[in-house]
Order: structure tokens, then C-alpha cells, then sequence
């Protein structure tokens, strides 16, 4: 004899969107930053990407802006559980940026104006993965927000996408980051919720 309760109802309804394990949906878009926001003006920024033999090329904030640029849609996802869905941004993809860079390095370190640092897989930056943007939700990006111009890797946890991008050292051998000497994962998957070490 089967039991039925008042209320059931069946099964749950997917949701729209899937998370990563331990996120929670957030319509804000919280300020997170490991010290004081930068004074970074158009007029003096500059993105320098270093190989592993020390040759480097650079571009201006113009020279960004008359490269191919992108409209990326995306979730954003912070290892302290928030997630924001459905985020639009645009930015030059790092295929353009370093399409023309000859490295057989595995790793970059990216850098930012202010010190902060964070290392990937070069791969990872790779095949439509990343962006250096520029713009959120069709408007120049807010300072607090890592603006002019900030690394965009969505895939992974929000800290890797280091905020006032200056410079991206690509490596041979695997150096740690701000955040992940100091115990956070060296890779930071959110389905995984690589969050520490």
C-alpha cells in the first residue's frame, strides 16, 4: 500500500540556470579586493605580456581599443559562494593578444596595478576561454570592478580574473599568486570547488 503525503507534489523543477556546488544566486555584484582600488588612468595604462625568455610586446589603451573586441555572456562565480548569472562584458580575447607571441611556456602569472598577483594554466587563457575587458553590463568598467581593464577567465573562480590588468608573464614552471600562497588552490575550478589548497 502506497503512502502519499498532502503536498507532494513530484519531483523539483530544474533550475534555470546551474551553479557550482556551495554558490548561492546573487543579483549584486559585491566589491571583493585584496587591498585599495587603483588610480589607473586610460591615458598611462599599458599591458605588457612577457615570455619566459624575457621578450616582451605591449600595447596602449588605444591599441587595445583597435583590436577586434568581443560581447561575452557569461556567470561569474566567487569563491565566497556568490554567484552572478547571466553577466554580459566586452574585452579583446587573449587568442588576439597573443596570437603573434611565440612561447613555449605552460603558465602565465597575470599582474596587476596596485601588486595583486594570480597564476593559470596558459591554456586555460587560450581558445576563446578569456578576455582582457573592458566593459560590463554596456558600460565602461567601474573601477571597483577592475576597471579600465581587468582579466575576464570565467570558468574558473572570480580571483583569477585579476582586476586592473597591467601584464601577463607567461612561464615555464608554476609560481603562486597572491591569493594561492596565501592557501587558496593554485587552479580554482568551481565545479570541483577548488576553493583551498
Amino acid at each position: 500500500m502506497a503512502v502519499v503525503t498532502r503536498g507532494f507534489g513530484g519531483r523539483r523543477p530544474e533550475p534555470e540556470h546551474e551553479i557550482p556546488p556551495g554558490q548561492f544566486v546573487t543579483d549584486d555584484f559585491p566589491v571583493l579586493s585584496a587591498g585599495p582600488t587603483p588610480n589607473v588612468d586610460e591615458s598611462r595604462w599599458e599591458l605588457t605580456v612577457r615570455t619566459e625568455t624575457g621578450e616582451g610586446t605591449s600595447w596602449s589603451w588605444e591599441q587595445l581599443m583597435a583590436l577586434p573586441a568581443e560581447d561575452v555572456e557569461t556567470d561569474i562565480h566567487c569563491v565566497t559562494h556568490w554567484s552572478k548569472l547571466g553577466t554580459t562584458w566586452r574585452g579583446v580575447s587573449l587568442d588576439t593578444l597573443l596570437a603573434d607571441v611565440e612561447t613555449s611556456a605552460e603558465f602565465v602569472m597575470a599582474r596587476s596595478y596596485g601588486g595583486y598577483t594570480t597564476n593559470l594554466p596558459l591554456q586555460d587563457l587560450l581558445d576563446g576561454q578569456a578576455w582582457v575587458a573592458f566593459e560590463f553590463e554596456g558600460e565602461p568598467l567601474d573601477p571597483v570592478h577592475g576597471g579600465p581593464a581587468r582579466l575576464l577567465v570565467p570558468h574558473l573562480y572570480f580571483w583569477k580574473s585579476a582586476k586592473w590588468l597591467r601584464g601577463l608573464d607567461l612561464m615555464d614552471d608554476e609560481d603562486l599568486g597572491f591569493w594561492e600562497q596565501n592557501g587558496y588552490h593554485a587552479y580554482g575550478d568551481p565545479w570541483l570547488e577548488q576553493r583551498y589548497a
